[in-house]
């Protein structure tokens, strides 16, 4: 995807590559993840905190990371440092007959406080999904296009790790055919 800072024209690719897959004996546990920043490839090892936030040390250092997903942005803290970045694009191939995303994965780790859909609801483009809470915070992550719920894979109180996912979409359904123009001659103008 293509991330800019909101307080920079810059724009940044990031794709991640891989991270390991943990079995249930090692759930919490630290994660090596692979991405991609710039073409730059880098490796990383990235432990979850009970707070919500991880640990990530990166080339030999360590600094605490905390970050949220918002309507149409991802606010990151890592550090002392605090920076929001827009999405200027998705990654094309991870997309599903239209939909901007068809998987909804928990940002950070934390609790599910709120389902608000269920599965066979269609949503519009902005609609809330599902409230988390993650560092005493509330975060509500939305749709980003117009979808139908296929599948919700939480329930309210279930705690969540991140990259978790928690609803699964299709694309809406269109229409069997388009809208119908008004008849010739039928117009103000005419």
């Amino acid at each position: 995807m293509k991330l800019k800072r909101q307080s920079d024209a810059r724009e940044f690719e990031v794709e991640l590559l891989a991270r390991n897959k943990q079995d249930d004996a090692e759930a919490g546990g630290p994660r090596a993840v692979r991405i991609t920043i710039d073409g730059r490839e880098v490796e990383a090892t990235v432990a979850p905190m009970p707070d919500g936030s991880a640990v990530v040390e990166l080339a030999g250092r360590r600094v605490r990371v905390a970050g949220a997903r918002l309507r149409s942005s991802i606010v990151v803290a890592a550090g002392p440092c605090a920076a929001e970045f827009a999405m200027v694009e998705g990654r094309a191939g991870h997309r599903t007959g239209g939909l901007a995303a068809p998987e909804i994965d928990a940002p950070m780790p934390g609790k599910v406080l709120k389902v608000l859909v269920a599965e066979g609801q269609p949503v519009e483009h902005g609609d809330p999904l599902i409230v988390l809470e993650a560092m005493k915070m509330e975060t509500t992550l939305y749709a980003e296009s117009p979808a139908i719920v296929a599948r919700v894979c939480v329930e309210a109180g279930q705690m969540v790790d991140h990259g978790a996912r928690l609803i699964e979409l299709s694309p809406a359904a269109t229409p069997a055919r388009p809208p119908e123009s008004p008849p010739p001659g039928d117009s103000a103008t005419d």
